[in-house]
């Protein structure tokens, strides 16, 4: 049985969870999170998974955003646990780098609400001209492998931001660590659950990056095919 609002009605923002994990980001994570609190009029909690060495967690806390303590040990275990964190019934992912348009989390509600599990921001479909042309042609070759490996289109299987239904994530093992916000994507589509992916604009970054292209990037092809090729055989 899939989730519903608190009342039994629509959702709405006192029904979602931003999630992110945070690492070293106190240049973004004001804007960041000032722009949640805008779009949601406060209502929506904020779950940050922190390892930082800088100020970060302390100017998460000072806005009001639940902050989970963590060794770094990499995205996708930080994500993970700060998806499994909220008890609301959705969860919404973003990255605390100032890149994701939070004024489209209303459409990312309002999808949810007509009946999908999963609303995905495609940051490709304007072209993504913000970010780095190695990543850009690096995310384009992630979803022509999965959707082969698949059988189902997709268009930018590495975003940082969806809204998912609670039990989506509490039903699936998640078990990548680089290629998690992959399988995020790859998991559900393969097990039949409403899936539907959007366009996003995407920002350029504020701060540094800490993912390695090449290394990152064959981390997560190796995901991609680890993960489907396991739904496919499941």
């Amino acid at each position: 049985m899939q989730p519903e609002a608190r009342d039994g009605s629509e959702f709405t923002f006192d029904d979602v969870s931003v999630v992110m994990g945070t690492y070293n980001e106190e240049a973004a994570i004001r804007s960041v999170l000032a722009d949640i609190d805008r779009v949601t009029d406060g209502r929506a909690e904020v779950v940050c998974v922190d390892g930082s060495s800088d100020e970060t967690p302390e100017i998460a806390a000072e806005h009001g955003a639940r902050v989970i303590r963590q060794q770094p040990q990499g995205y996708g275990i930080a994500v993970r646990a700060a998806l499994l964190a909220p008890d609301r019934p959705v969860v919404v992912t973003t990255d605390c780098d100032d890149t994701y348009p939070m004024d489209q989390l209303p459409e990312f509600l309002d999808l949810l609400n007509e009946g999908y599990d999963v609303v995905s921001g495609d940051r490709l479909y304007y072209g993504a001209d913000a970010m780095p042309e190695i990543n850009r042609w690096g995310n384009r070759a992630f979803a022509v492998l999965a959707s082969v490996l698949m059988g189902k289109r997709v268009h930018d299987t590495t975003t940082g931001m969806r809204a998912y239904r609670r039990d989506v994530i509490e039903t699936i093992d998640w078990t990548q660590n680089t290629g998690l916000s992959a399988e995020l994507l790859i998991r559900p589509l393969m097990r039949g659950y409403r899936v539907r992916e959007i366009p996003i604009d995407y920002a350029e970054r504020k701060g540094e990056t800490k993912l390695d292209p090449f290394s990152g990037g064959a981390e997560i092809a190796g995901s991609i095919a680890k993960v489907a090729l396991q739904e496919r055989f499941r």
